[in-house]
């Protein structure tokens, strides 16, 4: 559904790239998070393919439309919601929707049901400037559902929203994805992106590093740990034993076989870690 072959962007038009040789490929119905600091490239990225920025270097496709003379048509198939709010303040909710609705040549959803189903129901006929940033986040990314995109791309879908509301942006994502929708999804938040995405690149300074999914980069790099609270002579203990050590794996039989375990779980490495560790940086905001 998205193909990019050597993109490379430059806002200054010389050779300080945002964009290096960045490639990658999205199947129809996956999910492909970037992963990366706030000016590693994401949006940037994102910004080609929606096409709100200029194809400089590369080539890239978008459901079988070529992004560097993209047609009409394409819009009708993708739908993109902001990290930054960009609603019409002057606007109620639902008045947003109705207007953006009619620049598709394509059905499109009931606003009110799509209101309702980020718990704005209740503001439906409020300026969109009295709302906070979370609820114009959140009217934001449901007006990008408004086509019933095939393609959806998402800049940071959680940020500023409380843990409920967070959870809920999720929800909807993962069903939208389990009937087929490909999502191509930037985000610093690596609980969002091990949750969703299928596969995640993580790009630092506009040069992608590295793709593979969460779980193969979590065996590849992470460290497996158990970590267990016993009683030892009428005191309470804790250790940690790597699962990947002969002698930590006898030591951690020989608790189990004579202390008297309280709590025990197995732990392993976040993608936040793994991602420091391959690309010497700190996933920051």
């Amino acid at each position: 559904m998205i193909n990019v072959d050597d993109l490379w962007h430059s806002y200054s038009h010389d050779k300080d790239y945002a964009l290096k040789n960045v490639s990658f490929e999205i199947s129809k119905g996956e999910a492909l998070g970037f992963l990366g600091p706030s000016g590693a490239g994401k949006s940037t990225t994102q910004g080609i393919l929606t096409g709100l920025l200029p194809l400089q270097k590369g080539k890239a496709v978008v459901g079988g439309y070529d992004i560097s003379k993209p047609a009409r048509e394409m819009f009708n198939r993708i739908g993109v919601s902001f990290e930054q709010s960009n609603v019409y303040g002057k606007l109620t909710a639902l008045e947003n929707l109705e207007f953006y609705r009619k620049l598709f040549d394509v059905p499109t959803a009931d606003p009110r049901s799509l209101l309702k189903w980020v718990g704005l129901e209740k503001v439906i006929n409020k300026r969109a400037e009295e709302f906070s940033k979370g609820m114009k986040h959140r009217l934001t990314f449901v007006r990008s559902m408004l086509n019933d995109p095939d393609i959806w791309f998402l800049d940071e879908p959680t940020t500023g929203l409380d843990p409920a509301i967070a959870g809920q942006i999720k929800d909807i994502i993962k069903e939208k994805k389990a009937g087929g929708t490909t999502i191509f999804l930037t985000t610093h938040n690596m609980y969002v992106a091990d949750e969703i995405c299928d596969r995640v690149a993580f790009i630092v300074d506009g040069e992608i590093k590295l793709i593979d999914s969460p779980r193969n980069l979590k065996i590849k790099y992470g460290e497996r740990l158990v970590d267990v609270e016993f009683i030892d002579e009428g005191s309470l203990q804790q250790a940690s034993f790597s699962l990947k050590d002969e002698k930590e794996r006898n030591a951690l039989l020989d608790v189990i076989n004579t202390k008297k375990i309280e709590t025990m779980h197995t732990r392993e490495a976040t993608l936040e870690q793994i991602f420091i560790r391959v690309t010497g940086r700190e996933l920051a905001a």
